[in-house]
């Protein structure tokens, strides 16, 4: 669709994923301005709830990151985000969201290349698919 720029909202951990977006920001790497970024405690906090309402809210994308399995600040929060998400990609499938508008990925505070990439390509996998928010009218 010409013109169309995807809304994609951004679950980012405090101690690992919003400091690897925030290394980005610092060393000027450059990521699409799609992305709006909600800071959580840590990604195990972000309930599926959450994802399911920022899609209802007009999102075409959503973005789960947290720390490496192993460095969670909370010792087992990503242990939680790594069962829980999955079971969600399915149910937001099974409800017509295509799995591809969700993502869940581990970024550490030392790794803005890696947030800035994943920024970039995964807007560009959203830009490809229609509007989500004329279909959920």
């Amino acid at each position: 669709m010409a013109g169309y720029e995807p809304k994609i909202i951004g679950f980012l951990c405090n101690w690992c994923s919003y400091a690897g977006a925030d290394l980005a920001g610092a060393t000027r790497l450059k990521y699409p301005p799609n992305l709006k970024i909600i800071r959580v405690p840590c990604s195990g906090r972000v309930a599926p709830e959450l994802v399911i309402r920022a899609f209802k809210e007009g999102a075409d994308g959503v973005m789960v990151l947290g720390c490496h399995i192993g460095d969670c600040h909370y010792a087992t929060g990503n242990h939680r985000t790594a069962r829980r998400m999955p079971v969600l990609r399915a149910l937001l499938e099974f409800t017509g969201i295509e799995p591809e508008r969700f993502l869940v990925k581990w970024v550490s505070s030392s790794e803005g290349e890696l947030f800035a990439q994943t920024v970039r390509e995964f807007t560009e996998q959203v830009r490809a698919l229609p509007p989500l928010r004329d279909r959920l009218k």
